[in-house]
């Protein structure tokens, strides 16, 4: 590294509360030079860090991505990274959730890398896990599922294999739900799989939308679904507290979200 040459870190903003912003990926904010910002996640964290009286003095440039419109297209903002730090700068490439659960973080360290800067990662939490959880869903539960997997919507679904104990979270999944129901409907897990679609996750809009594969794109249409959203397919949706009683099957007597039913 020449005495010019500055440096990108890849931190994780987590799911958009700035409460769980990891200590390290704070510290990197506060030493950055730039801040290149997503908008699910990192924007909010950005805001939350400022409305707690948390004063960052890095330049702050916002390449966010909506469903359907990318405002940076991916080349750019690689190009963007590796110019910043040849500039010299301390550059905290801001990613929503983990850079390396579909952040692309991967593509990004390894264009950094080949023009020979400098990466540091910074793991975050993913919304994967974070969002099911404030709606009171494990992941894995004892005597319900030991297994989950996590994918998008824009993936090839049909091969996912198991039954409804073994958890399917669906990231970017809103526009293409009724195709994935279908889809997952037509395996093992059947149509009266459980399903929560848990809305704006630690955001104003937080919502939770709970019914099965063979009635949630009816259930998310007839409510204005909107991204961002998490997706939950499996047994583990009726330890919600959102689910409906016809859902649950479970004593749910002395339920703790915290600690889930005891089985």
């Amino acid at each position: 590294m020449t005495e010019t040459q500055g440096i990108v870190q890849l931190v994780g903003a987590g799911p958009g509360d700035p409460g769980l912003l990891t200590i390290r990926g704070l510290r990197a904010l506060e030493a950055a030079d730039v801040i290149v910002a997503d908008r699910l996640g990192a924007r909010s964290v950005l805001d939350g860090l400022a409305a707690d009286g948390i004063r960052l003095t890095a330049d702050v440039v916002d390449v966010g991505k909506r469903p359907g419109h990318h405002a940076v297209p991916q080349d750019a903002i690689n190009a963007l990274l590796v110019q910043l730090a040849r500039d010299g700068k301390r550059v905290v490439r801001l990613k929503g959730g983990d850079p390396y659960v579909f952040g692309r973080g991967g593509e990004e360290l390894a264009f950094c890398q080949d023009a020979g800067i400098p990466v540091e990662v910074v793991p975050g939490i993913t919304s994967a896990v974070a969002v099911p959880a404030i709606a009171g869903i494990p992941l894995t539960h004892r005597g319900v599922t030991t297994t989950f997997t996590v994918a998008t919507a824009h993936d090839q679904i049909a091969g996912l294999g198991g039954g409804r104990d073994h958890t399917v979270v669906l990231l970017m999944g809103v526009g293409t739900l009724a195709n994935s129901a279908i889809t997952l409907a037509r395996g093992e897990r059947g149509a009266d799989c459980p399903v929560a679609i848990v809305e704006d996750g630690y955001g104003p809009g937080q919502r939770v939308t709970v019914g099965t594969l063979a009635t949630i794109a009816g259930q998310a249409a007839a409510r204005g679904v909107r991204s961002p959203a998490v997706v939950v397919v499996g047994d583990v949706v009726r330890l919600s507290p959102y689910a409906p009683d016809a859902l649950k099957t479970l004593d749910l007597a002395t339920f703790d979200p915290l600690k889930g039913p005891s089985l």
